[in-house]
């Protein structure tokens, strides 16, 4: 991780960190700048995940292989009857916006 001097410019040193809790930590900096030499303390905080775990899917996996397997054709058709609700709601809906990546 980069910290950049806010007086300078410069790239920074982290020298120290305080985690406070497993989310948020205290980063104790230092300018790389010998001429600048500012010193600052910056927090780091978890904001939210990106992509699930591939752990916890893979525990659901494990989770599915110990169905039996009427109970994991229930699962099977309760979800394909989700999806195919979720399908039809997407194609009805004319008023979603429609959104193009470039």
């Amino acid at each position: 991780m980069r910290v950049i001097c806010i007086e300078c410019g410069a790239l920074g040193r982290i020298n120290k960190t305080n985690r406070l809790s497993d989310n948020v930590a205290h980063l104790y900096c230092q300018c790389t700048d010998a001429e600048c030499g500012y010193r600052w303390v910056s927090t780091l905080a978890y904001s939210r995940p990106l992509n699930p775990s591939r752990r916890s899917v893979g525990d659901a996996v494990l989770a599915v292989l110990g169905l039996s397997s009427e109970q994991r054709a229930i699962l099977a058709s309760t979800l394909n009857e989700q999806l195919a609700g979720e399908q039809k709601t997407d194609l009805n809906d004319k008023n979603k916006p429609i959104y193009q990546r470039r």
